[in-house]
C-alpha cells in the first residue's frame, strides 16, 4: 500500500491522503481582500485533482497585513460570506479546506509580482503604512514600517484569533498560522529582523513569544477538534540568523501551545541568502524537526515525482507532502501519482470515461 495515499488524522479531521496543496499567493483578490471566482476555480480544481488538503494563499487577518492590495483577507463578515462557496466546493470533492492566516509585517503594501512597478505601494495607489518589530524597511524601496508597541502586538494576537473564528464560520476545517518567509511572525523570530530589547526581543525565548501567543490564541478560538498547522522558515540560510536548531525548540513549544503539524519551509528574512536549491532541498529540515522535536511535519520544496513524495512519507521524513509549483503545472498530479504508485486514483464520475 502507498504510504502517500494513506489517511492522516489530525484531531477531529482526517485527510484522505498525505498530499497537500501548499499556500501560493495569487494576487487576484477583489476590493477589500475578497476572494473571487479565480480562487474558486484555482482551489477547487486542485480538490478535483485529488489533493487531500487544500490550503489557501496567505490570507490577511487585518487589512494592513496583506502583502499587496490584491491579497485575500478574512478580517470581516463579508470575507466569511465570500469564502463559503469556495470551501463548500472543495469539501464536496472530498478534500479538506484550510486557510493560511497571515500578517505580512514590514513586507506589506508592495506591488504584486507582475506589476509595472516594484517595492512599496504609495497611499495614492491603495497602499498603507506597514508594521513590524522595528522601524527599518525590509528593502530600501519598501515602505518604512511603524514599530509595534505592546498594545499593537496584543492587537495582532487578537486579530489572528478573530480570523480563526471567522475561518470556521466560512467553512474551513483547518487553519495554518503563517510564521515563515520574512512575514510578521517570522520577523519577530529571526535575529536578523528583530532587534527589540523588550519582552518580545532579545534571546530566543523573547523572539518566540509572539508566535507562541498567536498559536495559543488560535487554538483557543477554534476549540479542541480543529487542526492547527504552523508554517515556519526552519532556517534563514544566513549566518547569525534563525537556525534549524532554533526550529526544533520552536516546534516543541508550538506543539505545547496546541499546534498539530509544523510545515517546514525556509528563508525570507534576508534579501540575500545562500539557499542550496535542489530537489527536496527542504525535506531534511522537516525530517530533523520531526525526529528531534517529536512533532508531525510537512515537507515542501521542489517535490516533483510521485516516487520522491512516496519515499518522504514512507521513510518517516515527514507526515505530509506539500506541493506548490507542481500543482500549478498539473492540478491532477495526486490522481496521476496514485495510479503510478498502485493506489486507487478514484477519478470523479464525470471524468471516468477518460480511463
Amino acid at each position: 500500500m502507498s504510504a502517500l495515499f494513506t489517511p492522516l488524522a489530525l484531531r477531529g479531521v482526517t485527510l484522505p491522503n498525505r498530499v497537500a496543496m501548499a499556500p501560493m499567493c495569487q494576487y487576484s483578490a477583489g476590493p477589500d481582500g475578497l476572494p473571487t471566482d479565480w480562487h474558486r476555480v484555482h482551489l477547487g480544481s486542485r480538490a478535483v485533482g485529488g489533493a487531500g488538503l487544500i490550503i489557501t494563499e496567505a490570507t490577511a487577518v487585518v487589512p494592513e497585513g496583506r502583502i499587496s492590495p490584491q491579497d485575500t483577507g478574512i478580517w470581516s463578515d463579508a470575507h466569511v460570506d465570500a469564502w463559503r462557496p469556495i470551501t463548500a466546493f472543495v469539501a464536496a470533492q472530498g478534500a479538506v479546506p484550510a486557510v493560511q492566516l497571515a500578517h505580512a509585517g514590514f513586507k506589506a503594501s508592495t506591488y504584486r509580482p507582475w506589476a509595472e512597478h516594484r517595492g512599496g505601494v504609495p497611499d495614492a495607489e491603495g497602499g498603507w503604512t506597514p508594521v513590524g518589530p522595528g522601524g527599518e524597511p525590509f528593502l530600501p524601496d519598501y515602505r518604512r514600517p511603524t514599530a509595534l508597541d505592546e498594545a499593537g502586538i496584543a492587537g495582532v494576537v487578537e486579530a489572528f484569533a478573530a480570523a480563526a473564528t471567522r475561518a470556521l464560520a466560512a467553512g474551513f476545517a483547518a487553519v495554518e498560522i503563517h510564521a515563515a518567509h520574512g512575514y510578521l511572525l517570522h520577523e519577530f523570530l529571526s535575529p536578523l529582523t528583530n532587534h527589540r530589547t523588550d519582552g518580545y526581543g532579545g534571546d530566543r525565548a523573547g523572539r518566540m513569544r509572539l508566535a507562541l501567543e498567536v498559536a495559543r490564541a488560535v487554538r483557543a478560538a477554534v476549540g479542541e477538534s480543529v487542526p492547527v498547522l504552523t508554517r515556519i522558515s526552519a532556517t534563514d540560510w544566513v549566518d547569525g540568523g534563525w537556525t534549524v536548531e532554533d526550529s526544533v525548540v520552536l516546534a516543541g513549544e508550538l506543539a505545547g501551545a496546541g499546534v498539530d503539524l509544523v510545515d517546514a519551509s525556509s528563508g525570507g528574512a534576508a534579501a540575500v541568502a545562500n539557499v542550496p536549491v535542489g530537489p527536496g532541498y527542504q525535506v531534511p529540515l522537516a525530517a530533523r524537526i520531526r525526529r528531534e522535536a517529536g512533532v508531525p511535519t510537512g515537507a515542501v520544496g521542489l517535490i516533483v515525482e510521485p516516487e520522491q513524495a512516496e519515499q518522504i512519507v514512507a521513510g518517516g521524513e515527514a507526515d505530509l507532502v506539500l506541493l506548490g509549483r507542481e500543482l500549478l503545472r498539473d492540478p491532477y498530479w495526486p490522481r496521476r501519482a496514485a495510479a503510478k504508485l498502485a493506489a486507487t486514483p478514484a477519478w470523479p464520475d464525470q471524468y471516468t470515461r477518460a480511463f
